[in-house]
Formats: structure tokens, C-alpha cells, sequence
């Protein structure tokens, strides 16, 4: 579910992204291997949840590779290796229960319409995941992000790691990653600095306290 048309989508995220298509690839580059790799067995399969265009999905080392989103726009951006689902994803996913190892999303529930939808999304995610799967939840919070949360007209939905927390349990997760602070906000009209402040800025925490805006949350399945 989406408060906007998939059209609607597809000109949104064109303007607001193209300038920086060629600097976010830079940046899954280094985020995959130095950090979200670990999560992801290579022979596992994984879905990217609101997966824009294809940077995680395309890069992640896996053995079979999902991307999901409304946003028509979306498949042309993606490896031939990796299969589209266009639809909404708080309706029944096009997937068979416990058919997944991960699933990965990256500042997308915020855009959401409600935390109605968010909860539906979050019933299609277990159901999907295998006994032991992940979800991985990456995405602004709202407790740092006074005022700038709502600069993006598309953001709906505001979560702090706390509240992502308390909905995943609600739904049957366990939790046991639940980081209140970890990327910064946003790559858009902000500075593209050379990616090899990220390697630093991965290894060391306490900048994390400083410059972190978005919230990472690791749920696991248990059933």
C-alpha cells in the first residue's frame, strides 16, 4: 500500500534520486561487505523490501535474490539475477511461507501510509522468512530527526528504534539487535564524501553517537 500511484512513484523518486544514483552504489559497495554481508549467508535467499533502485539487492552476495517495490521504475535498475515483484507490499506477497532467509529494508517503512499497512507488511514478512530468518530494518528516526523527518512530503509513518522494536514483537519477532543510532540521515543534497570515511565511520561506535540519525533493528522469525 502506498499513499501515492505507482506514476506518482516513479516521478518522485527520478527527481529525487538521479543525481546520486552513480554515489549510493559507491556506498552499498562498502556498507555490503564491511558491515550487512555478515547477516547474509551466500547460498541464502533474500528479499529487498522498498528496494528503489536495486543498490543493496544488486550488490548483496546470495543465492537467490528478490526486490520488491511499487515503483514501476524499479526493475529497470536490477541485475537480470534478481526477480520483481511490483505490488503492494501489505497485501499477500507473491512468495510461499518460510520461503526466505533475509529480508532487507532501507528507509521505506516511513513512506508507508499508517502503521495499519506497516503491520500488515510486517505479518507478510514472518510468514515469508524460514524459522531463524532475518529481517533487517534500517531507517530514520524520528527521535533525532525533529522537524528534518518531514522535509521528504512522502514520509507518513514516524518509528524510533524502540517503536520498530514493540511492532515486531507484537508481530511474534524476536529482537535481539535494536541500535537507536547508526547511519547518518540522508544522501540527498548532502556532501558525497569519499567512501573511505565509511569504512572508518563503520569500525568506530562512538561516531555513531555523534552523526547517527537511523535506526537498525535485526528481528528474527523463532517459529
Amino acid at each position: 500500500m502506498s499513499a501515492n500511484t505507482p506514476e506518482d512513484l516513479q516521478r518522485i523518486y527520478h527527481a529525487r534520486f538521479e543525481k546520486t544514483a552513480a554515489y549510493r552504489r559507491k556506498v552499498w559497495s562498502v556498507l555490503l561487505p564491511d558491515f550487512f554481508q555478515q547477516y547474509v549467508d551466500p547460498a541464502g535467499t533474500v528479499l529487498d523490501l522498498g528496494a528503489g533502485y536495486g543498490e543493496f539487492i544488486n550488490q548483496v552476495k546470495c543465492g537467490k535474490k528478490y526486490a520488491m517495490d511499487l515503483n514501476p521504475g524499479t526493475k529497470a535498475a536490477l541485475d537480470p539475477s534478481v526477480t520483481f515483484l511490483q505490488q503492494d507490499c501489505s497485501a499477500r506477497w507473491q512468495l510461499e511461507d518460510d520461503s526466505l532467509d533475509v529480508v532487507f529494508t532501507s528507509n521505506f517503512f516511513e513512506h508507508l501510509p499508517n502503521k495499519d499497512a506497516l503491520g500488515r507488511t510486517l505479518d507478510e514478512v514472518r510468514r515469508c522468512l524460514k524459522p531463524g530468518g532475518k529481517l533487517i530494518a534500517l531507517g530514520p528516526n524520528i527521535k533525532y530527526l525533529p522537524g528534518k523527518y518531514w522535509e521528504f512530503w512522502d514520509h507518513h509513518v514516524a518509528l524510533t528504534e524502540n517503536s520498530m522494536k514493540e511492532a515486531l514483537v507484537t508481530r511474534g519477532f524476536d529482537v535481539p539487535l535494536c541500535e537507536g543510532r547508526f547511519l547518518p540521515y540522508t544522501m540527498v543534497d548532502a556532501p558525497e564524501y569519499p567512501v573511505v570515511f565509511l569504512r572508518i565511520y563503520l569500525k568506530l561506535k562512538i561516531a555513531w553517537r555523534l552523526f547517527g540519525k537511523q535506526f537498525l533493528v535485526i528481528a528474527i522469525n523463532p517459529q
